[in-house]
């Protein structure tokens, strides 16, 4: 299946006296916020971004987005298009870091130690070798 490049989706934005502006997807039904427009925006990409991926990861249904003209609004809302390039959200998931618990000698792990020896870098570098990917 052939992954989608880029999504579009309305996002209603909600505008409070002295409050950040909430912004909602309502056909996500996920929320966030912004102390102004500007960061509202950047927030609603963001969390987008992370929750298509987290779909697209897995298996679940991408939702069809509902078309701007039918999204609901009360008198202190505005309806924002909020879209997401997807290969960059990919990519930075496909480099995140994960954790991993060794178990080694004592007298190698203080030998390091005390050379200041980065375990993650050698690790890797380790793994690597092994799985022939220099």
């Amino acid at each position: 299946m052939k992954k989608v490049e880029r999504y579009f989706y309305p996002a209603v934005f909600t505008f409070e006296d002295g409050q950040e502006i909430a912004v909602d997807f309502p056909d996500l039904k996920v929320a966030t916020s912004g102390l102004d427009e500007e960061d509202a925006l950047l927030s609603a990409r963001e969390l987008l971004g992370i929750v298509l991926a987290g779909m697209e990861e897995d298996g679940e249904e991408i939702p069809t987005p509902t078309p701007l003209s039918k999204v609901h609004l009360e008198e202190n809302e505005q309806v924002v298009l909020v879209d997401v390039y997807m290969p960059s959200i990919r990519l930075a998931n496909i480099n995140k870091s994960v954790n991993r618990t060794v178990t080694l000698p004592a007298w190698l792990n203080s030998a390091a130690l005390e050379r200041n020896i980065n375990f993650s870098q050698v690790l890797q570098d380790a793994l690597k070798k092994q799985l022939n990917m220099q």
